[in-house]
């Protein structure tokens, strides 16, 4: 090989071995770049993943369209429905309910339905207290009051307001009621009126 192209030959020899010997240095470094943000970006997800439920750790919880089913401690049967269920933040056990409909032997020929525009269910004591617009009606008549509590345990929802309606017998009023076996028997109290209609 002549001189001149031998030259020619070693000056590519040595371009190509400081490009080797700069590939070997930046090559890695680059590697733990890479790693090295691949490593932040996983730790600033994990942070914030973390501190996003904490954040939101005093957020009621909510639910929309709820249906509760239960029974009494006696095997009689109750559903309750509403438009929203909101579990009070500062106590556990209190359920505040949106347009609550209670109904009493669901399944039974002569069903009562309790309606009202708000509810509070107390899970310690298991009874549910509704007020607003309420309203029972049945096959043995309809009836408008303030508010009611049903109690779960015993299946027995009454009343200390003043209640009137009209049943099967005529208009009655009163200044309390109570409403035993599953609706089918209701007991009036304190200053009942009442106008019968003949049949």
């Amino acid at each position: 090989m002549p001189p001149p192209a031998r030259r020619a030959s070693i000056q590519r020899w040595r371009r190509r071995s400081r490009a080797i010997r700069a590939l070997r240095i930046l090559l890695p470094g680059l590697i733990g770049l890479i790693l090295a943000g691949l490593a932040a970006t996983v730790a600033y997800k994990s942070f914030t993943a973390q501190a996003a439920p904490t954040a939101s750790s005093n957020d009621p919880i909510r639910l929309v369209n709820p249906r509760f089913v239960g029974r009494d401690d006696r095997g009689r049967p109750f559903v309750l429905i509403a438009a929203s269920a909101t579990r009070d933040p500062q106590d556990d056990l209190k359920v505040y309910l949106e347009k609550p409909a209670l109904v009493l032997d669901d399944e039974g020929p002569d069903p009562l339905r309790v309606t009202a525009a708000k509810g509070v269910y107390h899970e310690g004591t298991r009874k549910l207290e509704v007020s607003g617009g309420v309203r029972l009606a049945g096959a043995r008549g309809a009836f408008d009051t303030a508010e009611s509590l049903f109690d779960t345990k015993t299946g027995e929802l009454v009343g200390s307001g003043p209640i009137q309606g009209a049943g099967s017998l005529g208009e009655i009023q009163a200044k309390s009621y109570g409403v035993y076996d599953k609706g089918a028997r209701m007991v009036f109290s304190g200053g009942v009126h009442t106008r019968l209609q003949p049949k």
